[in-house]
Formats: structure tokens, C-alpha cells, sequence
């Protein structure tokens, strides 16, 4: 199934959407958001799946056109998200480039933060940042939704609490990192609101590219119309979705409706490009001793986007433009941001 949520209040108005991302339905007698629908999984995930498959048959009588830029994130808020670093060849390229040997144990004890989760940006909403001094980057990412988890479950358990999947972009300001991981307390300022894609996808949409563990698919990044990169998200993942869940919940129970990122996606084949800024600088610092890729300016626009093996769109296209955030003490609240219509490839 495919879920997506319009616009409306602080958690949107929940909806299907086809297969080939062209039709749409409301379902408010199962579920009026996407996180209640979370909530009641069991309850109502087979009526949800008859409807799907009735949207798809065209036979859904008040079906209507789907339109992305009238989305949310699918969870436009959400009791948690973990983010990790699952790649770890992207973790170590990062440390050569300043000189810093990498720990042993980051091969086996995955990294994962608490990223914010109370109000996440729609796919097609500016990136607000008050100055390009801070460092604009967009992270490319593959990120799950699971139900709830057991504290101290195992990797073998955890890989039936997955309900859905979406792509990120983990937006980050590299230059205001290196502060606060001085004080050794985390990212705060330097991660501002992450956006997600239009659509969240059940496992079973992604067939074989989905082995329950990771996607093995290309994950497409554009800076400006052009292609960043496309490494393979199933390729060089050495923590796997269900390893970090686990991870998250060895001390702690997990909420139905947690979002774990996968971390920026990642392959050691150099010609695939890169899911973010940062690690092509680096690749420039360890080739030419400098870095000559800069950070996104005002006006910029990223794209990221997944393909079937038939071409097609999976999750929709997270698809930004970086805008100056001008302070205004009358501001309107993230879900009623007035959105610049993207712009198509």
C-alpha cells in the first residue's frame, strides 16, 4: 500500500494513493491520520488493503487526482525519530578527510541520534536557514516506520515490527557540527527539520528490492537539475533496518509511529556519487588536499528520488528549494507554510 497525508492541521488528512502515483482517496471512516491508522494497525490494515486494491481497480467512486505538492511528510510529526549512520564507509571517508582514525566498534555498534521529530517539513517545503554561513547540506536517506517495539528485542524479532518505508533528506548545517560535538552532547542546532517523501510505502510495494532487511535500489540525489548520485541503498549497509531497530530498543520501548533513519546512503564504488555535500568535499580533500564543492546556497534546489526497476517512482520525489529564513515574530506554524510549486526535471 501507499499512504501519503494533504495538508490539514498539525497532522494532516490522511489518504491512499495508487500504485503508479496518479489517483488518491480519502479514508476517514478507517483512519483520519496517518498515525492513527499506525495506532490501529491490526484493526485496520486489511481494510485499508481492500480499499487500496479498489483505488488501483479504479473503483473507488470518490477518487480524485493525486497532486505531491499538497503533501506533508506522511507522518508530519512523530513521537520519534532515531536517525543512524548505517553506512559506515561514509562515517570513515568523513574521519580520513580530518585525520581521525575511526573506531574499531563502529563496524559492529551502530551510531544513531535523536533527531527532531515535533514538526517535519513536506517534501516540496523551502529549507529555511538564516545564513549560507552555516553550511547547507541535504543527507539522502531510506527510513522506516514501525510499529510498537519491545525493549531489548532482537534483529531477528525486530524485522516484523516494519509497517512502511520513506525516503529523508536529514538536512544538515556542517558548520555549526564541529561546535556542538565539542561539547560531546549531541546534534541540536545543526540539524534543523528533516522533510520526508510524499508517499510511505508497505514492504510488499518494494518486491524483490526489499529482502527485510534493505533496499536495493539506487537512491537518486539532484543538486540543481543535475545528478549528485545514485549509490545502491542495499549495497554497503552494514547495519541493516532490522539491526537497528534493536539497537534503539535495547533500553527502551519504541512508540508505534517511530521513524529510524538509515543514515546517509552510501556505496565504497566512487563513480555512483554521493547522497550528500559533505562526503564529496571530503573525497576532493583526500584527492586535492581542499575541498571545491560548496555548500547549497539561496536558491538552490535538491531532489531525491527512488525508481522501481521499471523506472517508476516509489515514494514520489522529495523535491526543495533553499530559501533565506527572514525572523518575523508573526510567523505562520510549519502546516500552513505557503509552499513554492517545484519544479520538474
Amino acid at each position: 500500500m501507499k499512504f501519503a497525508s494533504y495538508k490539514d492541521g498539525r497532522d494532516g488528512k490522511f489518504l491512499l494513493v495508487s500504485k503508479d502515483l496518479t489517483q488518491a482517496c480519502f479514508v476517514p471512516d478507517i483512519a483520519s491520520t496517518f498515525q492513527q491508522a499506525l495506532d490501529n494497525w491490526p484493526s485496520v490494515k486489511s481494510k485499508l488493503q481492500t480499499r487500496y486494491d479498489a483505488l488501483n481497480a479504479n473503483q473507488v467512486k470518490d477518487a480524485f487526482a493525486f497532486n505531491p505538492t499538497k503533501t506533508a511528510s506522511p507522518l508530519p510529526r512523530a513521537y520519534q525519530f532515531a536517525d543512524g549512520s548505517a553506512y559506515v564507509n561514509h562515517v570513515e571517508l568523513v574521519r580520513k578527510a580530518r585525520g581521525a582514525e575511526m573506531p574499531e566498534n563502529f563496524w559492529h555498534d551502530p551510531l544513531i541520534y535523536q533527531g527532531g521529530s515535533d514538526s517535519f517539513l513536506g517534501p516540496n517545503d523551502p529549507i529555511q536557514v538564516e545564513s549560507e554561513e552555516w553550511g547547507i547540506d541535504f543527507e539522502s536517506e531510506v527510513a522506516i516506520i514501525t510499529d510498537d517495539v519491545p525493549m531489548g528485542i532482537n534483529p531477528e524479532e525486530a524485522e516484523h515490527h516494519i509497517i512502511a518505508l520513506m525516503l529523508v533528506n536529514d538536512v544538515s548545517l556542517r558548520n555549526l557540527i564541529p561546535a556542538e560535538l565539542a561539547k560531546s552532547f549531541g546534534f541540536f542546532q545543526s540539524k534543523p527539520a528533516s522533510s520526508f517523501s510524499p508517499i510511505a510505502v508497505t514492504p510488499d510495494e518494494l518486491g524483490s528490492a526489499w529482502d527485510g532487511k534493505r533496499v536495493h535500489l539506487p537512491l537518486k540525489t539532484y543538486l540543481n537539475n543535475t545528478l549528485f548520485g545514485e549509490p545502491n541503498a542495499g549495497i554497503d549497509m552494514v547495519f541493516s533496518f532490522p539491526q537497528l531497530i534493536a539497537h534503539a530498543a535495547k533500553s527502551r520501548y519504541l512508540s508505534t509511529g517511530t521513524i529510524i533513519g538509515s543514515g546517509t546512503v552510501s556505496n565504497v564504488d566512487r563513480s555512483k556519487g554521493s547522497s550528500c555535500i559533505a562526503e564529496k568535499r571530503m573525497l576532493e580533500i583526500i584527492e586535492d588536499g581542499k575541498p571545491t564543492t560548496p555548500f547549497m546556497k539561496f536558491g538552490d534546489q535538491v531532489r531525491i528520488e527512488m525508481h522501481d526497476v521499471q523506472g517508476k517512482s516509489i515514494f514520489g520525489a522529495i523535491d526543495q528549494f533553499v530559501v533565506q529564513y527572514e525572523k518575523d515574530a508573526n510567523a505562520l506554524p510549519m502546516d500552513k507554510l505557503v509552499v513554492r510549486p517545484a519544479r520538474s526535471l
